[in-house]
């Protein structure tokens, strides 16, 4: 069993995976995605969405992480998709799946599964492009409307070439509105023989075995459900106890020197609240935690809340 870290724009970047990678039970990560038109980006694109090509291609703990690319035009994203490999990156994902409003009017992400050549088109170009021994990914929807073209979008991508597809058991107008129908990932798998990877509405190891069950897929990628409980990965693979509170509590204020004192600190308010958003999920005292810190503005402050509460007196380390 595979267990991946879902990208998600604006909230799983590199310092989010450096965290969860931490905690551990993943095998892989994927990017949020950097986004081609037509172009072929500046090096310094691809280590602004993926620091850890500086790294070998890995976050701290030596978790793979795998550049996403989200565009429509083959060539370029072909070109892309090398620059990604020259800079480390271990092989490329490519977005079908991405549901927001401005990137699919720009014909970027999910509203590509209306227009199954194109998805080919752009597969097989990017498959060209970059050595056989790179992987060449995709992730997709059920759809975009609806679920007609599910099968046959899934395998124009297997037959252009793809190494791996990642199935969000949902389409773009379904969102993220549960259930996740994990069943059609098990009719795309009676139709192809592409490794695939169930993905959606996955919060707790009991979700992951029906998942598994009604997808038929030994693989998985978590992301909302990660970040509600952040040794989900770990449940998973080994019936790990959920985390408790004080450990999670922990994790908080670990992640808050790493924004504070990283690129991104003026974004931790924002970041630690968003956080606490999905935890409100599984742990009561997240509730608490954030009905306390959502009018704060300054880091400084929402860390002392974060101290007090857990009656933690230096950061952990």
């Amino acid at each position: 069993m595979k267990i991946m870290l879902a990208p998600m724009e604006g909230v799983v970047d590199h310092l989010m995976r450096d965290m969860l990678t931490r905690v551990g039970g993943f095998d892989q990560c994927v990017t949020e995605f950097v986004r081609v038109v037509e172009q072929k980006l500046p090096k310094k694109t691809f280590y602004r969405i993926c620091p850890e090509l500086a790294n070998g291609g890995k976050t701290p703990s030596g978790v793979p992480v795998r550049v996403q690319l989200l565009g429509q035009h083959p060539q370029w994203l072909a070109e892309n998709a090398l620059t990604a490999i020259e800079l480390g990156s271990p092989g490329v994902d490519l977005n079908f799946g991405c549901p927001a409003k401005t990137v699919n009017k720009s014909k970027g992400g999910a509203v590509l599964l209306k227009d199954t050549q194109t998805l080919y088109d752009i597969v097989k170009a990017v498959r060209s492009a970059v050595d056989d021994s790179q992987p060449v990914s995709a992730k997709i929807r059920l759809g975009f409307e609806d679920k007609s073209l599910a099968i046959e979008n899934a395998c124009a991508i297997a037959e252009a070439g793809a190494s791996e597809l990642v199935v969000h058991a949902r389409t773009k107008v379904e969102g993220y509105k549960p259930p996740a129908y994990w069943e059609w990932i098990a009719k795309i798998k009676s139709h192809t023989s592409i490794p695939l990877v169930a993905n959606g509405e996955i919060w707790s190891e009991q979700n992951a075995l029906q998942c598994k069950q009604e997808s038929g897929c030994d693989n998985l990628m978590v992301g909302r459900g990660a970040l509600a409980l952040p040794n989900l990965a770990k449940c998973i693979r080994d019936g790990e106890t959920p985390m408790p509170w004080p450990e999670v509590a922990a994790l908080l204020i670990q992640y808050s020197g790493f924004e504070i004192y990283g690129d991104k600190g003026r974004y931790y308010p924002n970041r630690i609240k968003q956080w606490c958003g999905y935890l409100k999920r599984q742990y009561l005292e997240a509730e608490v935690l954030f009905n306390d810190i959502r009018r704060l503005t300054n880091a400084q402050e929402i860390v002392d809340v974060l101290r007090r509460q857990t009656e933690l007196e230096s950061y952990a380390t």
